[in-house]
């Protein structure tokens, strides 16, 4: 018997419909574009984020070269400018460490959340006027 895993709801931080964070490259847990998630993404990969070259330095010397090609996985390495659905936690720890890249609120997930509190989130919104 197979087990399927569903996509939690796929809602913003607002509890309004999640919008696409990037499909060039393309991100997500998914790979659909969009910051979406279900109980395998242990990660949470719900933060859309805009990267920036301090954050890519900081996500590699932490263990994790976001800005490297890895042909195999499809995955084509970012740059400086990118959308991205990051892991909450990661963000938090950039956030902590003041190397937090910007946050497209409409296109984060609202399970972030669990992780992130809104109002730390809003400090680094690149979607509000």
């Amino acid at each position: 018997m197979a087990v399927t895993l569903q996509m939690h709801e796929s809602l913003n931080v607002f509890g309004d419909p999640l919008i696409p964070c990037s499909t060039d490259p393309l991100t997500g847990f998914f790979r659909d574009g969009c910051c979406n998630t279900n109980d395998q993404d242990l990660g949470s990969h719900t933060v859309c984020v805009e990267v920036t070259r301090d954050f890519l330095k900081f996500s590699a010397q932490r263990g994790n070269d976001l800005s490297t090609p890895i042909e195999e996985f499809g995955f084509p390495g970012l740059n400086p400018g990118d959308r991205w659905c990051l892991c909450a936690a990661r963000w938090l720890e950039a956030q902590k460490a003041e190397m937090a890249p910007r946050v497209y609120l409409q296109r984060t997930h609202k399970r972030a959340l669990e992780i992130v509190p809104l109002e730390v989130l809003r400090q680094y919104a690149a979607d509000l006027n």
